[in-house]
Order: C-alpha cells, then sequence, then structure tokens
C-alpha cells in the first residue's frame, strides 16, 4: 500500500533510515508538500512560534499531538502518513492503567 507521501508502507527495502525517528524528514516533507521557502514560512503556516521548528529539529522537542494535528489539517496529509515520516512505527498506543487511579491517601473528587 502506497500513502500520499509516495512511500510504500508494505515495504521493508525502505532500509533503516525510514525506521528510526527523525524528525527533519517530516518538516522537509512539510515544506516540499506546502510549497515553504523555509522553517520560518512552517512555522507561519502552522502557527506556531519558529523556535518550535527549531527545537524539533533538534531533537530538543518532540512532535507533540496538537502539532501533529495542525499538520494534518494544513497538509491534508493523514495523520498516519506524518507518523510514518517521523519515524513512528507503533501500531498501538498503550496508556498504563496507573495513570487514572488516584493515589493511595488523596481525597475523591
Amino acid at each position: 500500500m502506497t500513502n500520499q507521501v509516495g512511500i510504500d508502507m508494505n515495504s521493508d527495502s525502505d532500509g533503516d533510515d525510514l525506521l528510526q525517528y527523525n524528525p527533519n524528514r517530516l518538516l522537509d516533507t512539510l515544506i516540499e508538500n506546502l510549497r515553504l521557502k523555509n522553517d520560518a514560512a512552517l512555522s507561519r503556516a502552522l502557527e506556531v512560534a519558529p523556535p518550535v521548528i527549531s527545537k524539533i529539529r533538534h531533537h530538543r522537542l518532540p512532535v507533540g499531538a496538537s502539532l501533529l494535528i495542525r499538520m494534518h489539517e494544513v497538509s491534508d496529509l493523514s495523520i498516519r502518513d506524518l507518523r510514518y515520516l517521523m519515524g513512528d512505527r507503533r501500531n498501538k498506543f498503550r496508556i498504563s492503567d496507573k495513570q487514572f487511579k488516584p493515589k493511595e491517601g488523596e481525597p475523591q473528587a
């Protein structure tokens, strides 16, 4: 199956470079697809501060859910394709049941 950006998602022949987390590939693809000049133009299109894009490029800030949704809205690429470009291959997200339990000794509302 080929996604919207032309990547065969069933093929393992792409090598290890597509399997590793690399937000630069995602940002570069967005710049290309939206026909923008640089990261500053991308930050304006995504309505985020320019340092956010810089921090993502330098692996100091992860791509958050709200930014991923904004990228989807602006680019019309699916969330799955955006995650794939970034190197995120997880099929399921698991949340610990401990996150939803109150701490012992805390009064319940």
